[in-house]
């Protein structure tokens, strides 16, 4: 347990996401509710004056003891970028102080948001490319290696951005159910079974995406694409697929760019499945091996062999898809750096257009963490090495990265970066990860979006996760989406 002070409450949290950069799942407490009971203590104070901001951090950790301070100029007369420079002062001097206390080197620095290209092109466009590059290796201390790889990303990424128009909308439809559930899995989403009773979640859905597509036309919205996500949208039978598309296609008058399956689960692919989604248009799937190792598919849970993935691949290859993605996962339990490359060796071999290599992230309501001992972790440096021969992979095939995000207890505190050939990336990803382009989502666990670019704020309407919830409320959060909507 390790106490936390800060004179600036509001930024407890962000302050927090800090130190768990280097203390993973430690616990994080207020030092008033620690009292003497905790030796390891960090405390964080911002003050003001001179025309500058002064932030201070103190670390007490292992015996050790480490104090960074960082002065930036005070900000005035926008009240959102003033609290943006305040937060981002008392987090640095954060991340410095427990790095000299811990003597651990970060590849992404202080950085602990989901999408690190978001801020490089906010950087780039506000401050110019070179102060933009110069603010994120010492301002927010990011490797060159990563650095590189955000401008990469970014410079991807803009001609497929500079095509966006202010009355785009992507449109996300989730099936929260799988086949079976994963060991690092924290997705609420539920096991299908004979007992599911799946004809009531789909009419529900399809109530959810009628109202969401009389939104969209009453306000003047266009759709720029949609995307089949879960979960495993093809636990799913070929019929239920072929009913819900149509319907979705009918509701929205068409996909706009591009229509993504999530396929997934390879035990879940057959070739009637593939023609019904080759038939409604669908130009692009995703088929998920994680792994290409089948002692480690049994040990996650998986219920499929490599031989099944290769079957499901060229299946899909056959059927005529213009792209076709392949996810895997570097970090997990029982994998080296061998196994990693013998997966990545496998799918050069089959060549798919995309390639998304995932690092492994701890959910505190995953099996994996449920058992943590159980299960032997490749350490960071392992994990860095299996995502840098992800990369790697990717280049011999002729891709390039194209999105990444990131997560909270990722092993290495590393990435997951999506690759593709050139004219072959998601443009839903890119939308969805930058927060350029509104989405109306529809399903259980799914989250509405509506992007104010004059303010340059997002408001959110979630669906609930609890599937009796969602179908209840399916009116109410309607009526939530059309004020949002309307107020853009």
């Amino acid at each position: 347990m390790v106490s936390l002070y800060t004179n600036q409450p509001a930024f407890f949290a962000d302050i927090a996401d800090e130190l768990r950069l280097f203390l993973a799942m430690e616990e994080i407490v207020p030092a008033e509710a620690c009292g003497a009971s905790c030796t390891d203590a960090v405390s964080v104070v911002l003050e003001e004056g001179g025309g500058l901001w002064r932030a201070r951090a103190e670390v007490r950790l292992c015996g050790q003891r480490a104090v960074s301070a960082y002065e930036r100029p005070a900000v005035s007369g926008d009240a959102l970028e003033e609290k943006r420079c305040r937060k981002r002062a008392v987090k640095i001097a954060a991340f410095r102080a427990m790095r000299a206390a811990t003597g651990l080197e970060l590849p992404w620095g202080s950085l602990t948001g989901i999408r690190p290209t978001r801020l490089l092109r906010e950087l780039i466009a506000r401050e110019g490319a070179a102060e933009a590059m110069r603010m994120m290796r010492q301002e927010f201390d990011v490797s060159e290696e990563k650095l590189s790889l955000a401008a990469e990303i970014v410079g991807v990424q803009m001609p497929i951005l500079h095509g966006q128009q202010k009355e785009d909308v992507d449109v996300y439809i989730g099936i929260p159910f799988c086949a079976s559930r994963c060991l690092y899995c924290s997705f609420a989403s539920a096991v299908r079974t004979e007992k599911t009773d799946m004809a009531a979640y789909l009419a529900a859905l399809e109530r959810d995406i009628a109202h969401g597509a009389e939104i969209v036309r009453d306000t003047g919205h266009t759709v720029r694409s949609m995307y089949l996500g879960g979960g495993t949208p093809t636990v799913l039978t070929a019929e239920e697929l072929r009913r819900l598309l149509d319907f979705a296609l009918s509701a929205y008058g068409g996909f706009g760019v591009e229509l993504t399956v999530e396929a997934g689960r390879p035990d879940t692919i057959t070739q009637e499945k593939l023609a019904v989604l080759r038939a409604a248009g669908v130009g692009r799937v995703s088929i998920n091996p994680q792994s290409m190792n089948e002692r480690t598919l049994r040990l996650i849970g998986r219920s499929h062999t490599p031989e099944e993935i290769k079957t499901a691949f060229h299946m899909a290859r056959e059927a005529g898809f213009a792209s076709i993605n392949m996810d895997v996962i570097a970090g997990l339990p029982g994998e080296t750096e061998d196994d990693m490359r013998h997966t990545l060796d496998e799918i050069v071999r089959l060549a798919p257009d995309n390639l998304t290599v995932h690092t492994l992230a701890l959910k505190r309501s995953s099996r994996l963490v449920e058992k943590l001992g159980e299960y032997p972790l490749p350490e960071a440096e392992a994990a860095e090495a299996m995502v840098t021969a992800g990369a790697e992979a990717a280049h011999a095939l002729g891709m390039r990265p194209y999105y990444m995000y990131r997560q909270k207890y990722m092993r290495g505190n590393l990435e997951n970066v999506g690759y593709a050939l050139p004219g072959k990336e998601c443009v839903y990803n890119i939308d969805m990860m930058e927060d350029t382009t509104s989405i109306m989502a529809h399903g259980a666990g799914a989250m509405t979006k509506c992007i104010y670019d004059a303010e340059r704020r997002v408001e959110r309407v979630p669906n609930p996760k609890d599937i009796a919830t969602y179908i209840a409320k399916i009116d109410r959060l309607a009526e939530e989406k059309r004020r949002m909507y309307e107020m853009r």
